[in-house]
């Protein structure tokens, strides 16, 4: 078993070998997009990642799979889509489809409504068993709440009095993140990298599907920002990159987090 609280300069395909069954609680993690980013010319071998991700996965542990799909020859490629399904095929439950909307699209069209958000599937090995739902939502009645109106079983509305409501309420599966420069991260030297993932939907995901003590895993750590958001969540970590250049980068962004 490989140590944790590590990022690991290999293939993940590889380092994935080395991880115990059932050994992690979640993978928060974002593959390269088909050909929409050109990551040193890697690539991946999807299919066999998504078995050992479930072999290593705890009963009840959550992978969440952020994905996009390039336009090739006037039509979407729907790997995004493909991949959810092979999940599905090797074990895992869908347990949401999400929506990550962003600020803007880096890659306008002429001939189609301009492209502003990615995927973020959220896969299950079984039920899952951590949920804390994020609870930020300012719900729009305020007291006194009045009579409300609900539908019964029969489909006929009924008024309920004294109707009672949190102040703020669970979000809704479409995450609104900030992103860009200024805003996926802090550090500089993190937009060395071609494709940040944005801090704030990292820490989320991680809040939302892990508990303090955790071990959290990135198979595409990138700029490192999975294992800058557990450090900063108390959860540890483990992952792996397979550029030189980009852990060097991400272990840039964590000496100064951590020493800061």
């Amino acid at each position: 078993m490989l140590e944790f609280n590590k990022i690991y300069n290999m293939d993940c395909s590889h380092g994935l070998s080395l991880l115990d069954d059932n050994s992690i609680d979640l993978t928060v993690t974002s593959p390269p997009y088909d050909n929409l980013r050109n990551y040193n010319g890697y690539t991946f071998d999807f299919e066999n990642i998504a078995k050992e991700l479930y072999r290593v996965t705890k009963n009840g542990g959550v992978v969440v799979w952020v994905a996009g799909d390039a336009t090739i020859k006037g039509s979407e490629t729907g790997t995004s889509f493909k991949q959810a399904l092979y999940f599905k095929e090797v074990g895992f439950n869908l347990h949401d489809t999400m929506i990550y909307e962003k600020n803007g699209c880096a890659f306008p069209s002429k001939n189609r409504y301009y492209q502003t958000f990615e995927y973020m599937f959220i896969l299950s090995k079984g039920k899952p068993k951590t949920v804390n739902l994020i609870k930020d939502r300012k719900n729009k009645w305020g007291k006194p709440w009045g009579k409300q109106s609900r539908r019964n079983k029969e489909g006929k509305l009924k008024e309920v009095d004294n109707y009672d409501s949190a102040e703020f309420g669970v979000r809704f599966n479409i995450w609104k993140i900030n992103n860009g420069y200024g805003y996926s991260a802090k550090e500089k030297i993190a937009y060395e990298h071609p494709a940040i993932f944005p801090e704030q939907l990292a820490k989320d995901h991680i809040l939302s599907w892990s508990n303090e003590g955790d071990i959290v895993l990135d198979i595409f750590m990138g700029s490192g920002t999975t294992a800058k958001m557990c450090i900063d969540t108390n959860r540890q970590y483990i992952g792996f990159e397979i550029s030189e250049q980009y852990c060097n980068i991400a272990y840039n962004r964590l000496s100064g987090f951590i020493y800061e």
